[in-house]
């Protein structure tokens, strides 16, 4: 494994019994056939060209980059070298989520017509990390951006943000916000709604609402305990759990998972590339969307 703080490579690679090694070695060594890269955004595109060019099968966790222009440009590198590709959207694979889509492909809320993502954290992340992590919608929407085309079934034409700095006024200094709202409309009419807040005192709150012709599909939060206190003063519950960690340690296994089997069937992972492009798309028609005041049409920021 390679870090660029060697310390802790050393550390990973004593207790699972691995080699550290350099980005240049690991790329030459031919008995190496798949590359996982959870490093900071910005080395992402690099890292998956130079994977793709070595022959490598990948793994990347989101965003391919926060530009455009050049993740699309790394998705033809990809599709050239006939390289293997999956970006880390590791919400679908969450047990909940993954069975309400299931239900919702078995028809169990009839046809598809709004769906509602809550996502907050339960706290902002350091003002360093803001300013180098391309924004909200880029770093933290961008998930949800993807949970909202998985459960559509189609891509939003048009997307509405608003958004403010209501939590941290040094947030709003590093010209970011950490509060919006996104109304993302289909060709079809369907919408999704996604409300985003960088704080939230009771824990980690991820929660996804589909209501349909048929009726509605939901899937709440992981409580930290499912025992509840009921007396004559109320009634009581755990807290969702505490962060992304303990909350999608079992999504980060089953993508895992789903990837290794997808490399040794020959089939192409997914969520893929072309799914890392079109969040982005997304997340840049919300910056848009921010800046005029005015929905933002898809074909518009392509």
């Amino acid at each position: 494994m390679s870090d660029v703080y060697r310390p802790a490579a050393e550390e990973v690679a004593a207790a699972y019994g691995a080699e550290v090694a350099t980005v240049d070695q690991i790329m030459a060594d031919s008995t190496i056939d798949i590359v996982m890269i959870c490093s900071v955004t910005d080395t992402h595109a690099d890292l998956i060209e130079r994977s793709a060019h070595a022959g490598k099968a990948i793994f990347c966790e989101k965003p391919i980059d926060l530009d455009l222009d050049r993740a699309k440009s790394v998705v033809r590198i990809v599709q050239e070298t006939g390289a293997k590709l999956m970006v880390g959207f590791n919400r679908r694979f969450d047990p909940s989520f993954a069975t309400l889509k299931n239900q919702l492909e078995n028809g169990d809320a009839g046809s598809v017509e709004l769906i509602t993502i809550v996502s907050r954290d339960p706290g902002a992340p350091p003002v360093d990390y803001i300013e180098g992590s391309g924004g909200l919608f880029r770093d933290m929407t961008i998930h949800d951006f993807d949970m909202a085309r998985w459960l559509l079934g189609e891509d939003p034409i048009q997307v509405y943000a608003a958004a403010a700095a209501l939590t941290d006024p040094d947030i709003g200094k590093a010209g970011d916000v950490d509060t919006a709202v996104v109304t993302l409309t289909c060709a079809s009419g369907r919408m999704a709604v996604i409300t985003n807040s960088r704080r939230a005192t009771y824990g980690y709150d991820q929660r996804i609402e589909v209501h349909g012709s048929g009726g509605m599909l939901s899937a709440g939060n992981v409580l930290e305990h499912t025992v509840g206190r009921y007396n004559g003063d109320g009634v009581t519950t755990a807290k969702p759990l505490f962060f992304f960690l303990e909350r999608y340690a079992q999504a980060y296994r089953n993508e895992l998972s789903v990837f290794i089997d997808a490399l040794k069937s020959g089939s192409e992972p997914s969520p893929g590339g072309a799914d890392g492009v079109r969040s982005l798309v997304l997340a840049e028609a919300a910056v848009e969307s921010l800046r005029t005041g005015s929905p933002a049409r898809i074909e518009l920021i392509e």
